[in-house]
C-alpha cells in the first residue's frame, strides 16, 4: 500500500513512517519540508496520486484559538479534497480524547471542529482519539511553574506513550477504515499534579508541587475524567517508568 504521512518528520509521523516502511508499504512523508503544504495546497495532487491511505498527524504552527481552528479547518478541508480527487480510500487523523469535554480550550474546539470536517467529508476515515503523550509531560508541568513550586490541577490524565500512539496509527492506517473513533489511552490515571510529582522525584527537581482543583489546564478547568480514555479503549503497553528509561537514554546519545 502506498501511505501518505502529512506531518511524516515530526514525533509521531517519523515513528509511523518507520513501522509502516518496516511493514512493507510505501510510506511517504509529506510536510512543508518535502513540498507538501496544506494549507495552500501545493504538493497535494502529486503526493496524493496512487495512494491507497493518508495519514495526518500535522500540528498547527501557531497555537491562538483563531489560527489553530484555521490551520485543522483548512488543512484538512484540502486534505479531504485531494484525497477524493485521488480515489484515496481511507483517512485516518489524531485527534485527542475528551476535546468537546473541555470547550474552553480553543485548541481542543479546533480539534473538535477538525474530526467534523472528517465526518462531513466523503473519504472513508478513521479518528484515533489519544491522551496526552508521556513527552508532553514536563512542558505540562512547566506550565504552573511560579519560583519553587509548580501549581497543577488534580482532574485526572492518562498519559499515554508516543511510540504506542504511532503504533496505533500505523495498524489503522493498513487497515479498512473504521467510519468513526478509536480511543487510545496509557495504563495508569493520576491527577496533573500526581503526574508531575512522579516526573520530579525520577528527575531530581526539588520544586514542590501543589495540587489546585481550580488551576487549568492550558487555559480549561478540570472537573473530572476529561482526559481519561473510555470503555472499550485501546490501552498502551508502555508505563512511565518505562518511557522515561528510554526517554533518559534517548536523551543521553
Amino acid at each position: 500500500m502506498k501511505i501518505v504521512v502529512i506531518g511524516g518528520s515530526g514525533r509521531v509521523g517519523s515513528n509511523v513512517v518507520r513501522r509502516l516502511a518496516a511493514l512493507g508499504h510505501d510510506a511517504v512523508p509529506a510536510s512543508p519540508d518535502t513540498g507538501v503544504d496544506t494549507i495552500s495546497g501545493d504538493g497535494l495532487a502529486d503526493v496524493m496520486a496512487g495512494a491507497d491511505a493518508v495519514v495526518d498527524v500535522s500540528n498547527a504552527p501557531l497555537w491562538d484559538d483563531d489560527a489553530v481552528r484555521e490551520f485543522f479547518v483548512t488543512s484538512t478541508r484540502n486534505l479531504l479534497e485531494a484525497e477524493q480527487a485521488a480515489g484515496v480510500g481511507h483517512h485516518v487523523a489524531v485527534s485527542i480524547v475528551g476535546a468537546e469535554r473541555l470547550p474552553d480550550s480553543g485548541y481542543l474546539r479546533a480539534k473538535v471542529a477538525q474530526e467534523a470536517e472528517i465526518e462531513a467529508g466523503a473519504v472513508p476515515y478513521t479518528i484515533l482519539r489519544s491522551t496526552q503523550f508521556f513527552e508532553f509531560l514536563p512542558q505540562i508541568a512547566e506550565a504552573g511553574a511560579d519560583g519553587e513550586s509548580v501549581r497543577l490541577p488534580t482532574g485526572l490524565m492518562q498519559l499515554v506513550a508516543a511510540d504506542d500512539v504511532a503504533a496505533t496509527v500505523a495498524e489503522l492506517a493498513a487497515g479498512a477504515p473504521v467510519g468513526g473513533r478509536v480511543e487510545l489511552g496509557g495504563p495508569e490515571q493520576l491527577g496533573v499534579d500526581a503526574w508531575a510529582r512522579r516526573l520530579f522525584a525520577a528527575t531530581g527537581d526539588a520544586r514542590t508541587v501543589v495540587g489546585d482543583p481550580r488551576a487549568r489546564y492550558f487555559g480549561t478547568e478540570l472537573a473530572g475524567g476529561e482526559l481519561t480514555a473510555g470503555d472499550g479503549a485501546r490501552i498502551g503497553a508502555t508505563d512511565f517508568e518505562a518511557w522515561f528509561a528510554a526517554h533518559r537514554q534517548g536523551a543521553g546519545r
